[in-house]
C-alpha cells in the first residue's frame, strides 16, 4: 500500500495508538510523554565507530517509543512524522546547545538516506518524513532550518537486521557520496553560514552516522575547490570551514542503554545493538 493511500486510510478507518494500540488516537498521551518526557540527551555507542559525530536522542528506543517508530517506519502511520519530528527537533536543539549555542546561519537537516529498495517496499522515506517535520517545528519555533538531502547510497548494501557492530561497520564503509548537485548545495550553504546536523530515527551502533560524516568530509575538498580566494563571490573567513567544523547529530530514539553514564568516564554515554 502506498503512502498516499495509507494517508487515505487514516482518515476513514479506526484510529489506535501507534505506541500501545489504545483506540481513538494516532498517538496516546502516555506514549507522547515517553516520546519527549526524559528530554533529549547525548548517546554514545560502546564501541564507537571513528569519525561518528556527536550524537542527542530524544529518547530510548523500547516500549512506546519503539512501536511508534515501527509504526511509522514499517506499518506506514504517516501521521506519526509530525510526534516524530518533534521529538527530533527538540534532539536537534540540545545538539546545537551542546556545540555552543544557535549560529548566524541555518540549520542544515541531513537526512540518513535509506535504500531505494527499502523507500519502494515502505512506498515512503521515513526518515526524510520525519527530517521534514523537524525543520517545519524548529522554523515555528523561530530557528532558520531546512533539509537538504545531499547524502545518497553509492552501492547496495545489506539488511543490517542481525548484523554486529563491526559487520555493520564493514556493510556501510564507503556506501555514502554526496554528489554534484549535493556539493552545489553544501557551496550556497556555506556562504549563507549553516551547520550542519545528521538525523535518522535510529541509532544503535552508530555505523550510518559515521559514514554519513565521512561521506561529507570527502566532498568537503570539493566545496573547497569552489572557492577561490580573491573572487567577489567567494566567502570571507572561511565560511566553507565552518560549514564542517564539528557536525553534529540528533536522532529520535537510540538503545536504552546509551542513556547510563559511563562510570569510567564522567559525562560520557555507553549503548550497545545493532541500527537500522
Amino acid at each position: 500500500m502506498r503512502g498516499w493511500w495509507r494517508e487515505f486510510a487514516g482518515l476513514v478507518l479506526p484510529v489506535s495508538c501507534g505506541g500501545c494500540g489504545r483506540p481513538r488516537a494516532a498517538l496516546c498521551p502516555r506514549c507522547a510523554a515517553e516520546l519527549t518526557g526524559s528530554g533529549p540527551r547525548r548517546v554514545r555507542p560502546a564501541p564507537e565507530p571513528r569519525g561518528l559525530p556527536p550524537v542527542h536522542a530524544a529518547a530510548a528506543y523500547e516500549g512506546g517509543v519503539r512501536e511508534l517508530i515501527l509504526a511509522h517506519k514499517e506499518r506506514g502511520v504517516l501521521a506519526l512524522a509530525g510526534p516524530l519530528g518533534g521529538a527530533l527537533a527538540g534532539a536537534v536543539e540540545a545538539a546545537e546547545r551542546a556545540s555552543g549555542g544557535p549560529g548566524a546561519g541555518p540549520l542544515l537537516l541531513v537526512p540518513v538516506p535509506s535504500s531505494r529498495r527499502s523507500v519502494r517496499a515502505r512506498g515512503h522515506d521515513p526518515t526524510r518524513r520525519i527530517a521534514l517535520a523537524a525543520a517545519g517545528r524548529l522554523r515555528r519555533a523561530g530557528r532558520a532550518a531546512r533539509v537538504v538531502p545531499v547524502l545518497r547510497q553509492r552501492r547496495p548494501v545489506a539488511d543490517q537486521a542481525g548484523l554486529g557492530a563491526r559487520a555493520r561497520l564493514a556493510n556501510l564503509a564507503g556506501a555514502l557520496e554526496v554528489p554534484a548537485g549535493g556539493v552545489a548545495l553544501l557551496d550556497e550553504a556555506a556562504r549563507a553560514g549553516g551547520r550542519v546536523v545528521f538525523v535518522d530515527d535510529l541509532m544503535t551502533t552508530g555505523a550510518s552516522l559515521a559514514e554519513a560524516a565521512r561521506a561529507l568530509a570527502a566532498a568537503r575538498a570539493d566545496v573547497h575547490r569552489l572557492f577561490i580566494p580573491g573572487l567577489p563571490d567567494s566567502p570571507e573567513g572561511g565560511t566553507a570551514e565552518a560549514l564542517f567544523e564539528q557536525p553534529k547529530a540528533a536522532v529520535v530514539a537510540s538503545s536504552p542503554s546509551s542513556f547510563e553514564i559511563n562510570r569510567n568516564s564522567r559525562g560520557s554515554c555507553i549503548v550497545a545493538g545493532g541500527e537500522r
